[in-house]
Formats: structure tokens, C-alpha cells, sequence
């Protein structure tokens, strides 16, 4: 038996940390985003807003939001002016999340040669976010306020949609929710309204497989561990 194409796509995803300068076309992300578009909703609300970042818009927000991460670098105290809207981790960590976490870092940091006496070094990669590592496509996903928590789960159906679409026509992704303690920078930069929460940030394009970074691949738990069947 084959794997679909569809296998493929959603197998060969992955958070992309470093990609080219080769533009996307616009028609292509249009395409992309009206696929996607078909992810299942409660009561088909489609609670999603999409805010897509290119040119001026999206290097005007990367300096701006860059330089507010190195103000808290030098100074920790200014960490208090950004803090994010909704809870994405918990406030306290336990196994097994916290050792999946830990790999994640260590492997990641790891392969970059970065230690963790390296402040400087893991500031910089941190902000690679910021900068939505090189991508020429940003973007910013909100919901409305007045929803519920499961529109948080709609909107991340729709994501992967963009994601597994994006892949289907050779392009890589990374889903960033390091951006979501900016959103009083972000949210005045998109114009977004005052009914609207900044959920996620994603950077769109062509991945540079020339670059260490890309070579890293998470694991994934088997399926044994996450399911149990019930006949």
C-alpha cells in the first residue's frame, strides 16, 4: 500500500528555522489560505483572522518587534511590558511535557553549538523569531475575543491546513507562538480591531536546505503510547 500525497505533505512537514529570499506568490498563498479555508469549525463559526506581512509591512514589524526583545535583554525589568493574553504553556511543568521540552531545546541548541552559558548566542537564535527566520511571508492569526476556547482549536485545524497545503506546493512553514507576548506591538502594526486577540504567528516560504538548522527533525511519541483501543 502507497502513502497518498496528502501522507506526504503532512510527513515532510516541519518547523523550518531558516529559509531563502525567494518570494512567494501572491496568488499562491491566496490558494493556500482558500484551501485551508475548508477546516471544520463549531457550528462552521470560522473564527479565524489572517493577516499576511510581505515587503515594507512585514520588515517594518520585524525591526520594530527586534527592538523591544533586545530592550529586555538589557534590561529584564521591560520583560513585564509584554506578556501574552492567553495562557499557550502551563504554568507549571510536569513529565512527561516538560522532558519533551527539554530535547526539544537541548537537540536544537545542541546542533547549533549553543551552551547554556551562551546568553548572547541563544538571544540571537531566540530572535530569529522575530525576524521570522528570513521568511518573506509572515503571518498573523487573531480570534475574536468573544469566542470560546474552542475556537482556539478551529483556528489551529486551519493552521495545519496552511501548513500541509503550504507543503503540497513546495513550501515549509514554522508556527510561532513566541509572538503572541508582542501583541501590543503587533496588533496596532496589522490594524487589527480591539474585539480581536493575536493567537499565532507563522512564517511562510522556501526553505534553505543549506542551512544546520533545517536538518533538525523532532521526534514523535509512537502510537502505542498516545492510544488505547477499545473494542
Amino acid at each position: 500500500m502507497t502513502t497518498s500525497i496528502v501522507d506526504d505533505a503532512i510527513s515532510s512537514r516541519m518547523s523550518a528555522r531558516a529559509f531563502t529570499v525567494q518570494k512567494v506568490p501572491r496568488n499562491d498563498i491566496a490558494e493556500i489560505l482558500q484551501v485551508a479555508s475548508r477546516a471544520p469549525s463549531g457550528t462552521n463559526c470560522q473564527p479565524w483572522r489572517v493577516y499576511v506581512l510581505t515587503g515594507q509591512s512585514r520588515d517594518s514589524l520585524v525591526e520594530k518587534v527586534c527592538a523591544a526583545h533586545d530592550a529586555m535583554r538589557n534590561d529584564p525589568a521591560v520583560a513585564a511590558q509584554y506578556t501574552e493574553e492567553y495562557d499557550y504553556y502551563p504554568q507549571k511543568w510536569i513529565s512527561p511535557y516538560i522532558d519533551r521540552r527539554r530535547e526539544n531545546g537541548w537537540g536544537l541548541y545542541g546542533l547549533l553549538g549553543i551552551g547554556k552559558a551562551d546568553k548572547d548566542k541563544m538571544h540571537l537564535q531566540h530572535q530569529r523569531n522575530f525576524r521570522f527566520f528570513d521568511a518573506p511571508v509572515g503571518l498573523m492569526f487573531t480570534v475574536d475575543r468573544v469566542m470560546g476556547r474552542g475556537s482556539l482549536m478551529d483556528l489551529g485545524g486551519f493552521m495545519q491546513n496552511i501548513m500541509v497545503a503550504a507543503r503540497g506546493r513546495g513550501l515549509h512553514t514554522c508556527p510561532q507562538a513566541a509572538w503572541n507576548g508582542f501583541h501590543s506591538i503587533v496588533m496596532p502594526h496589522i490594524c487589527a480591531g480591539d474585539n480581536e486577540m493575536l493567537a499565532c504567528g507563522m512564517s511562510l516560504g522556501y526553505a534553505d536546505a543549506a542551512e544546520l538548522v533545517n536538518t533538525f527533525h523532532t521526534p514523535r511519541v509512537p502510537v502505542q503510547e498516545f492510544t488505547q483501543w477499545l473494542d
